[in-house]
């Protein structure tokens, strides 16, 4: 693995607030603060045993305020950007002689206040946004029309993800709540509509180890004074499980809560009460985002002790305000620490489609981009058993949580740490810099060793 912080003006040294690959090129886009959408193309390193670079390709300008969420559609054609004072934009691809240009196709008008996340549906039809408002709406994209209004959180919306089977939808609020939506069809003249009504609401969880005789009921998640606007989760591509960041785990009623990120089976959603089986704890700051590869991979085989009954493997990232951790389902260590490469918080997280890079946008202006090299994360499965895995995703073992916690204080040996790696160097064609007085310090990277645990 190879990278670091990209040292480029990226957006007039504001901050960069999302990123995303786009699902067949490969062009990253980014969104400021500046009120712009770039696209960039990624350079490789690894020929040249160096870190990998940026290439500017475009700008997109519309928006007038923060862009603040962007999302490309799922087969390419369309990219949805998410701004301050509830500015939703769908932009269009189209091919001319001087090559690929993306236009306005349809603004959608509806929020009142920042739209902080959005995510489309697995086939392309909708679009479902979050929103300083308090609410979610899920907007039908081919009429660019609301389709349906979720406004039952209390605070600021800022994370949603759909079920990729369909089925569910997410929400999260810095009400310390995360929303879980069926989908129940309803019928209108014949015709059958989606309709997502609220199934459950996640909020506490009985605290573990206590010999009192009442459990006391703890929050699961941090306050609306968590130093972030972004909650960001996901779902695994075959949507056996749900990621979900800004954890906040208190063993005992009396003990201080810790940082945690965490991992609730598809199988759970089903039961009157959902609870997390599994908790990613140890970081020294608050989780803000995680993300899938967009990759399955064949198992390696070399650990019998994974918390995951899964017959394949997936890669997770998950981003705290100043590091990144990067998981596979058969692992109990992180594969990959990356601490100490941006002066302020991190804001989003993306994956490549072929899973070769995978990005990080910060608050201080810059992004850090990693390259690995083929097959270091593993060897991805056929087309075929993709196909398999997906349709059978339901018959599909899902993720179990293993009471046995190792103990062990090593680290695996596969864990790299990439740690400061701002260099003293120019910005880009423009070469401006970035003010120091406009940065606030480093933070020191953790040190704790991260130890998933099983929630009984």
């Amino acid at each position: 693995m190879r990278g670091g912080t990209v040292q480029i003006n990226w957006h007039e040294t504001k901050p960069v607030l999302t990123c995303d690959f786009h699902p067949l090129s490969g062009l990253l886009a980014t969104g400021g603060a500046d009120y712009d959408i770039k696209l960039w193309a990624t350079v490789s390193g690894i020929d040249q045993k160096k870190s990998p670079g940026v290439t500017y390709q475009s700008n997109l300008s519309y928006h007038s305020s923060a862009v603040n969420s962007l999302r490309f559609s799922p087969l390419g054609e369309q990219l949805a950007s998410g701004a301050d004072g509830g500015e939703l934009i769908l932009w269009k691809s189209h091919t001319t002689d001087a090559g690929e240009v993306w236009k306005v196709h349809k603004s959608l008008v509806f929020h009142r206040k920042d739209v902080l996340d959005l995510q489309w549906s697995t086939d392309g039809a909708y679009l479902i946004s979050g929103s300083v408002d308090n609410s979610c709406i899920i907007w039908d994209a081919n009429k660019g029309s609301v389709h349906q209004i979720l406004d039952a959180h209390f605070h600021y919306v800022q994370g949603v993800t759909w079920d990729p089977l369909g089925k569910y939808a997410a929400s999260f609020s810095s009400d310390r709540t995360c929303r879980i939506y069926i989908n129940k069809p309803s019928k209108t003249k014949g015709v059958e509509k989606t309709n997502y009504v609220c199934q459950h609401v996640i909020s506490k969880a009985e605290s573990q180890m206590t010999d009192e005789p009442k459990s006391a009921r703890s929050h699961l998640f941090h306050d609306e004074t968590l130093p972030s606007f972004f909650r960001r989760l996901a779902w695994s591509a075959d949507g056996s499980f749900l990621l979900v960041p800004a954890g906040s785990h208190k063993s005992t009623p009396t003990s201080e809560p810790v940082n945690t990120a965490y991992v609730f089976s598809r199988k759970d959603l089903s039961r009157q009460e959902s609870l997390p089986a599994l908790m990613l704890p140890g970081a020294s700051k608050p989780v803000v985002a995680v993300r899938f590869c967009p990759i399955t991979f064949n198992l390696r085989g070399t650990n019998t002790s994974s918390f995951f009954k899964l017959p394949y493997r997936y890669i997770f990232a998950v981003a705290t305000l100043n590091s990144l951790y990067i998981y596979d389902t058969e692992s109990i260590q992180p594969i990959v620490i990356v601490a100490g490469v941006h002066y302020a918080a991190i804001t989003d997280i993306a994956w490549s489609p072929a899973g070769n890079y995978l990005a990080l946008s910060s608050q201080d202006g810059y992004c850090t981009l990693l390259e690995f090299e083929n097959q270091e994360l593993g060897s991805p499965i056929s087309l075929s058993e993709e196909k398999n895995v997906v349709g059978d995703a339901n018959k599909s073992p899902v993720p179990e949580a293993i009471n046995n916690i190792s103990n062990s204080d090593s680290v695996d040996s596969r864990n790299e740490i990439i740690e400061n790696s701002h260099k003293e160097e120019e910005d880009d064609k423009d070469g401006k810099e970035a003010s120091p007085s406009t940065r606030v310090p480093p933070s020191k990277p953790a040190k704790r060793r991260i130890t998933p645990m099983a929630i009984d």
